[in-house]
């Protein structure tokens, strides 16, 4: 292998005497006999986001390699070297989501880390088309759930989970098995060149090579990443499957306007929105929705950013993993998975990172989620996971087709169905050809339309310290009437946040700090006191209000009669809104249609808004005040005079709103926040 020179710009960790500063050496053409044991080839975005220039025609991959152990769990993972900025490589298997607390089926995927002692970019001697032992071997290849079963898992996931109050969202994997004769690695090297050759769009293109796996895909979702001090994710939903002509913008059209597809991403959306909330702290900007044109199929996507001072460790422990493979709430999201699904995961859904330092000795980190993944034991056995997203309205047959879409990629890069029919979208604007149809403008102005309904805290500027620009906006007494872009609380009353087990609770935070409140985060199953709290505001949950066998719901319901009995103000969300109704007096029942992830338009005492919705369940009222005796108190109620729905609840001492105000979903949700807090905390209490 002939080494060429080295070129500035870029990651550090090329293995060159102190500190590496520059990008990988370019070490010319690699031969297959070149590789090590253990290795990992990886094409990657640069720093600027472009994938490195093809050379001869090639193209440019980075060859990492050294020893591979196994790690305990991620507190083990090495940092990268002091002295020449070696990187460190991992792997880490859907298990690992065990180490939060996370409920997860077992199996013998290991979280491996590799020390990479050489790191260097190579172009690779094309291995010929893969062999047709292997085509014909993974054509007999079926899933392990036929589509039957799979499609009776969806149902009862929608009826009995989603409809049940359990979460908004829940992906349902199975897994695609064959056994391939004689595996190799030059066998998964020809897989590896026709995806670089053949795969758009693929954030990462991989193949990994240890004594007990191989890996090989082509991922389109970045994990998180860290660069100068500022973490991204990159939430990715809805998929649009390619007629056989390849897109067209009729289809895109079509496809942008699908509510499924649309409900999906806002879901996903909100679910790292939460991550990066507590990622973050402060500072969280939310860009985009983008497509993401890849060779047979299109997703819709957004970027999020924020500032962090974490590492790397724990930016990973704190965003595992991501909810487009795992589903909302998180957390009941993986006992839902673990309820429904046959087995473990292996490593489908987790996550391949690569942390180094820059040439200034910060943290860097570049990680991808483990999906359009193959999976290669040493005896040839194979296996692609691919899941589909599960929501209220999901039509099962369609979630099935959804996974044998995904897994299309990789079985065409084995062989199986015949030549490619990868479409390559046109970039438009060349001499004789037709404009690609994601430029077209009726595609463009149905993306930005995406938009215009959101939350616009979520979407502006990013301030660094989470404070506001220009004067506070005085308190007009209207719901939701001080600005979303300056209201703020005075007097900045303490608040503390009680969290019943949806990491909404983070984003909540988020908002009130922006108001300019010192925000304390606790769990509700913890003990905690009042001391020096102005203000407490219960978060939402996942559940059943009614199930006070439920430890968790039996003690919001301790927590709130507590509250109700005391002096200090609240304000509750979501299922604490549904307890504290309950606690009220007021009946309690479960909706025909789960109303999970759902914008709707109510009259919010008075005031048009649209909202977020995430509940199962709804208190009901047939007026619009009620009077307490034994609380002394006269609450006013905000209902749909139709159906009594409760849609918010206020007197002096406390407040409540059944959906979501720190949604993305909830178009205003900073100006309810700044006036309810405002008219429970103001100095004329």
């Amino acid at each position: 292998m002939s080494a060429g020179p080295a070129e500035a710009g870029g990651d550090a960790g090329s293995r060159s005497p102190g500190r590496a500063t520059g990008t990988p050496a370019y070490a010319g053409l690699l031969q297959p006999a070149e590789l090590p044991s253990e290795f990992v080839l990886l094409r990657r975005p640069g720093a600027d986001g472009v994938l490195p220039a093809d050379v001869d025609g090639r193209p440019v991959v980075e060859l990492l390699a050294g020893p591979v152990r196994e790690l305990a769990g991620l507190d083990d993972v090495p940092a990268p070297d002091d002295h020449d900025g070696s990187p460190v490589f991992l792997l880490v298997p859907y298990r690992t989501a065990a180490e939060r607390g996370m409920r997860c089926r077992e199996d013998d995927a290991a979280l491996l880390a590799m020390r990479v002692h050489d790191h260097l970019r190579v172009t690779l001697q094309d291995p010929g088309p893969v062999d047709p032992a292997t085509s014909r071997a993974v054509a007999t290849g079926a899933f392990d759930v036929d589509d039957s079963a799979y499609e009776e898992t969806v149902r009862r996931v929608t009826a009995d989970e989603i409809g049940g109050g359990e979460g908004a969202n829940f992906v349902i994997s199975r897994s695609f098995l064959a056994d391939i004769p004689d595996f190799s690695v030059a066998k998964a090297l020809a897989v590896f060149h026709h995806l670089l050759r053949h795969e758009r769009g693929a954030y990462w293109t991989f193949l990994v090579r240890t004594r007990g796996r191989t890996l090989v895909g082509a991922t389109p979702e970045r994990h998180v990443t860290l660069a100068g001090g500022v973490a991204t994710m990159n939430p990715i939903s809805g998929t649009y499957r390619y007629p056989e002509g390849g897109p067209t913008a009729d289809g895109l059209v079509g496809f942008l306007g699908d509510g499924k597809e649309s409900d999906e991403l806002f879901m996903v959306l909100d679910e790292e929105l939460k991550m990066m909330a507590a990622v973050c702290g402060t500072g969280v900007r939310v860009d985009g929705p983008r497509l993401r044109m890849m060779a047979h199929l299109a997703h819709t996507e957004y970027v999020i950013s924020g500032p962090t001072a974490l590492p790397p460790a724990r930016i990973l422990r704190g965003t595992m993993f991501a909810p487009t493979v795992v589903g909302s709430p998180l957390v009941n999201a993986f006992r839902v998975i673990a309820r429904h699904e046959r087995g473990g995961r292996g490593y489908y859904s987790g996550v391949a990172a690569l942390i180094s330092r820059d040439a200034h000795g910060g943290d860097r980190l570049d990680s991808a989620i483990l999906i359009r993944t193959a999976e290669i034991r040493p005896d040839g056995r194979l296996r692609v996971g691919a899941g589909s997203t599960v929501v209220r309205h999901s039509r099962p047959a369609a979630e099935a087709d959804e996974t044998r879409a995904k897994v299309r990629g990789l079985l065409g890069a084995m062989g199986v169905g015949g030549p490619p029919a990868a479409h390559r979208p046109n970039a438009g604007g060349q001499p004789g050809t037709a404009a690609a149809p994601q430029d077209d403008p009726r595609v463009r102005q149905a993306l930005l339309a995406r938009n215009t309904r959101l939350n616009g805290f979520w979407l502006g500027p990013a301030r660094a310290d989470g404070s506001v620009d220009g004067p506070v906006a005085p308190h007009a007494g209207g719901v939701g009437e001080a600005s979303q872009d300056e209201a703020t609380v005075p007097g900045s009353p303490r608040v503390l946040v009680l969290d019943a087990e949806d990491t909404f609770t983070s984003m909540l935070a988020h908002h009130v700090r922006a108001l300019g409140c010192p925000v304390g985060i606790r769990s509700v199953a913890e003990e905690f006191t009042l001391d020096g709290v102005d203000c407490v505001l219960l978060g939402p949950g996942p559940g059943s209000p009614l199930a006070l066998d439920d430890p968790r719901i039996a003690r919001l319901h301790a927590v709130v009669r507590t509250l109700l009995a005391g002096s200090v103000p609240f304000l509750a969300v979501c299922l604490s809104h549904q307890v504290l109704s309950s606690q009220l007096g007021l009946p309690i029942r479960r909706r025909r249609e789960a109303h999970q992830g759902v914008q709707r338009r109510i009259s919010l005492f008075g005031e048009p808004q649209r909202v977020g919705s995430y509940n199962s369940y709804v208190a009901e009222c047939d007026r619009d005040v009620l009077t307490s005796p034994e609380l002394g108190v006269s609450v006013e109620v905000s209902r749909d005079d139709r159906t009594g729905e409760v849609h918010a609840l206020r007197s002096k001492r406390f407040s409540s709103v059944q959906f979501h105000l720190e949604s993305v979903l909830t178009q205003n949700g900073r100006g309810i926040a700044a006036t309810l807090l405002t008219d429970l905390c103001g100095q004329d209490r």
